[in-house]
């Protein structure tokens, strides 16, 4: 997070728009600690998973846009565990 510019503050709360953005998208009823949960670690996710395409983004607003994407995959796993 850092060498992209975002500290941990502005994690915490970008983390919390791309999870609630997420769950708004996939219709899913979570509470905002793991909305917050969801974006953090969906921006990890998505990141990974861009960086083997060689695609790289940063700032404020790549954070969101990964951390969305990642969200939406890990609601989009746990649905597919929880059947």
């Amino acid at each position: 997070m850092e060498e992209q510019g975002v500290g941990w503050i502005a994690a915490i709360v970008i983390g919390g728009v791309a999870g609630w953005l997420a769950e708004k998208f996939m219709k899913s009823d979570m509470g905002i600690l793991m909305n917050i949960i969801l974006g953090i670690v969906g921006a990890i996710v998505a990141n990974a998973i861009l960086g083997v395409f060689g695609i790289a983004l940063g700032g404020w607003l790549g954070y969101l846009i990964a951390g969305f994407i990642g969200a939406v995959i890990l609601i989009w796993v746990g649905r597919l565990i929880k059947r």
